[in-house]
């Protein structure tokens, strides 16, 4: 089966991630104001040769798969939901693209620099199975264009923000005055304190919105925070699409909502 030749694609996109980061899956790298630790040595290199590798193998799957006509015949016409009801029920990410809804957060509402690079958001026409695996195989290619824009533009200076009311000091600094773990400790222990009010920080995950709605009272934590995950709207939808189909029907719409367990129940 072609998934078990992917899964070495994704060891070698992990053997990257592990050597800047230190980990795989959950690489824990990114803090307020910055990221945890500076570049390593070779990160370029490791970089660079997984661009040159991946693009001829999704030319390969693409005929392997989305080419094969028992694929087709499998998810075409499966699954299907329209523009309207993927609104109504709150679909984003690729199944909300896979039917024709041009919706992505970073070129609507741009964060992280995304407003900087240049790829295009794909979408398909029909809202079946067949589209919401198509818009994901595209949304590959479009990643590896981001990529190669970050290669060739990271600037050079500080990996973290150096302001003491939002983020611990560097290191280095730590053993030279007494403020230093002072501002440290207060941060780590307390926390900034962030002025009464409420706001909504929303990004484009792999498979849709997620979103941190948060209310402060004016202390050091949220006095409430509401989690807005893509998996749990998109799984209310499987009984609606599963409606009238074949059992053997329902693992293809389970594989191209593309759901996580610790997303619907967090």
């Amino acid at each position: 089966m072609p998934v078990f030749y992917t899964f070495n694609d994704r060891e070698r996109a992990f053997a990257s991630i592990e050597a800047i980061c230190g980990a795989r899956i959950h690489p824990n790298w990114c803090r307020i104001g910055g990221v945890a630790e500076d570049l390593p040595k070779g990160w370029e290199t490791l970089v660079r040769d997984f661009l040159k590798y991946l693009p001829p193998r999704l030319v390969e799957y693409d005929k392997e798969v989305m080419r094969n006509r028992i694929f087709k015949a499998r998810t075409q016409g499966v699954g299907v939901f329209t523009r309207e009801e993927a609104i109504e029920w709150g679909v984003t990410g690729p199944a909300l693209r896979a039917c024709g809804i041009e919706w992505d957060f970073r070129k609507k509402q741009p964060y992280s620099g995304y407003d900087q690079f240049q790829f295009d958001i794909p979408t398909g026409r029909h809202g079946d199975c067949y589209d919401r695996g198509m818009v994901r195989v595209e949304e590959m290619r479009q990643s590896l264009r981001i990529v190669e824009q970050c290669v060739k533009n990271m600037p050079e200076g500080p990996y973290k923000s150096t302001q003491p009311l939002a983020c611990p000091p560097l290191k280095e600094r730590t053993i030279y005055d007494i403020e230093t773990p002072i501002t440290h400790f207060v941060g780590v222990s307390w926390g900034p304190v962030i002025p009464p009010g409420e706001a909504l920080g929303a990004i484009e995950g792999a498979k849709g919105n997620n979103g941190y709605y948060l209310v402060s009272d004016g202390s050091g934590m949220s006095y409430r925070t509401r989690i807005r995950t893509p998996s749990f709207a998109h799984m209310q939808m499987v009984p609606r699409l599963a409606r009238g189909r074949m059992i053997p029907d329902l693992f293809a719409i389970l594989g191209a909502m593309d759901f996580v367990l610790a997303d619907v129940d967090r």
